[in-house]
């Protein structure tokens, strides 16, 4: 299997029953994404593949030979953290920090779709995403000043 990984060509062989996440965190050593509910429900093993989110736990690895994966661990540009990154620290939207990467990437997502546009809108965009410690609040304020420094709030 070839695909980019954070815009690194990765090459590896798989089992076919493989899913994106363990190839990620197992395979590839990239921890970000999260192991949460193994069922799709949890939302903190979310990643970018080709520019849409996806639960990784659900995903077979063999369905990103040929396209590109985006993790947390690839989001910011070297020491400067991406607008959503800073977001979520300036507003205090992560409490044990288990799922702030999978809502992060949820987050991207939600605004690079174009559903930053109200806070209801917002909710229901990332109600697959489970915070188990409630910092709802936070992070629906973190993606509001996401949106509007990413140009798109």
């Amino acid at each position: 299997m070839r695909t980019l990984v954070n815009g690194r060509p990765v090459a590896v062989t798989i089992d076919v029953r493989t899913s994106l996440l363990d190839l990620l965190r197992e395979t590839l050593a990239l921890t970000g994404a999260k192991k949460g509910c193994d069922h799709g429900q949890c939302g903190a093993c979310t990643v970018h593949l080709d520019g849409r989110r996806v639960a990784s736990c659900l995903t077979l690895a063999a369905k990103a030979d040929g396209r590109e994966v985006l993790t947390i661990e690839g989001l910011s540009h070297g020491d400067a953290l991406h607008p959503m990154q800073q977001a979520f620290i300036d507003h205090d939207a992560l409490q044990c920090g288990y799922c702030t990467p999978g809502q992060i990437m949820a987050a991207v997502a939600c605004v690079a779709e174009g559903n930053a546009t109200s806070r209801e809108r917002i909710r229901e965009y990332m109600s697959g995403s489970i915070c188990r410690c409630g910092a709802y609040v936070g992070i629906v304020a973190a993606i509001e000043d996401a949106a509007s420094r990413m140009g798109r709030g």
